[in-house]
């Protein structure tokens, strides 16, 4: 035919590979597990016990049926569900779809990734044990742990299973590898809550103002609940209300907890914020900094632009443990607090290097 171009061999061979690059990663799954969770039986804010586990596993994990995998657990942030990580949104990837692909570039090995439900009806539970509460540092660690074990093909020891999170997930992973070695040799928090006078203080007078307007603590929690819209006002009074559930529990007050601020006044409480700063990872290193010389690894990162003034956190955090003698990686980027879960390109990459070996 007049006029037609014909391809040579070569340009068929470079039209051959590019096709080939374009084909989707393979595709991992990700299963929903159950688990009825015998530390969170009977907890304060009559919160379900049965807690549902969600778990990706990596292309090939079926027929692989001999291979054992490394382990993440990770921890979603305030108001974070364990499906959170793994639903879609405009322009951006869910979990599971960022995974099929570091994978299948090779930039992460082949990994199960567990994300356990730790939602409360306070908006989160930071992974810590309180009477305020509910024990959610004992459901993970003991519960949760042990069931990805015995339920799937991991490599079943601290060396070969990481934690990491963002915000109160970050807080969570910073937290419960410091304290639990034995358990994650490996940790990476993305905008972690660190120095608390920074990260909760600058929301002590919001909060304080919307307790006022309401009447009280107890009142403020009745309306919040009778919304049919919570407004971002809102989250940031009930995150205060939350930290002081985790913090700084007492069954003798009213609320179940102290608040870290007079009611009247908002002046802080002094004795109620030094009970904080031992939850506080600034202040809680030095007392763990045997714990964290054990650790394989400590990833720590920030954006410059966070509303919640965690990169000053961050910073501070760093600067403590090295001084204990660790060597954290230390990397900020220039963005704020939301919409941040690109970071977890950079995280798993570092998680796959300490974890994914063969030692």
């Amino acid at each position: 035919m007049a006029g037609r171009k014909t391809k040579s061999k070569s340009a068929a061979r470079s039209t051959a590979r590019s096709a080939a690059t374009a084909r989707p990663a393979p595709k991992g799954t990700v299963v929903r597990e159950s688990i009825a969770s015998q530390a969170l039986r009977g907890n304060p804010l009559g919160d379900p016990s049965d807690r549902d586990v969600f778990v990706y596993l990596p292309a090939g994990y079926d027929a692989a049926t001999t291979k054992r995998f490394p382990v993440v657990v990770l921890l979603t942030g305030f108001t974070g569900l364990g499906e959170s990580p793994f639903q879609r949104q405009a322009f951006a990837e869910a979990l599971h779809e960022r995974l099929d692909r570091l994978i299948a570039a090779g930039t992460v090995p082949p990994m199960i990734v567990a994300c356990p439900d730790c939602m409360t009806a306070l908006g989160g539970s930071q992974y810590v044990n309180s009477t305020a509460v509910g024990n959610y540092e004992t459901f993970v660690i003991d519960e949760v742990v042990p069931f990805l074990d015995s339920r799937f093909r991991t490599r079943g020891d601290a060396r070969h299973r990481g934690v990491v999170g963002k915000s109160s997930g970050g807080y969570g992973a910073l937290m419960l590898a410091m304290k639990h070695p034995d358990v994650f040799g490996a940790l990476a928090s993305h905008s972690g809550d660190a120095y608390f006078e920074y990260g909760y203080g600058y929301d002590f007078v919001k909060c304080w103002n919307g307790l006022r307007a309401a009447g009280g603590v107890n009142e403020w929690l009745a309306k919040f609940r009778a919304k049919t819209k919570k407004g971002w006002d809102d989250i940031l009074v009930l995150n205060i209300l939350a930290m002081s559930a985790c913090y700084s529990p007492n069954a003798k007050s009213p609320w179940g907890f102290d608040l870290p601020f007079d009611l009247e006044t908002c002046e802080p409480d002094a004795k109620v914020m030094a009970h904080w700063k031992t939850f506080d990872p600034v202040d809680a290193c030095s007392v763990y900094a045997k714990n964290l010389r054990t650790l394989r690894g400590i990833f720590i990162d920030c954006g410059m632009k966070d509303e919640f003034q965690l990169h000053a956190g961050a910073r501070i955090l760093v600067k403590r443990l090295r001084a204990l003698g660790l060597k954290p990686v230390h990397e900020e980027f220039d963005d704020g607090h939301m919409g941040i879960s690109y970071r977890y390109d950079r995280s798993f990459e570092w998680l796959g290097k300490w974890i994914g070996g063969r030692s």
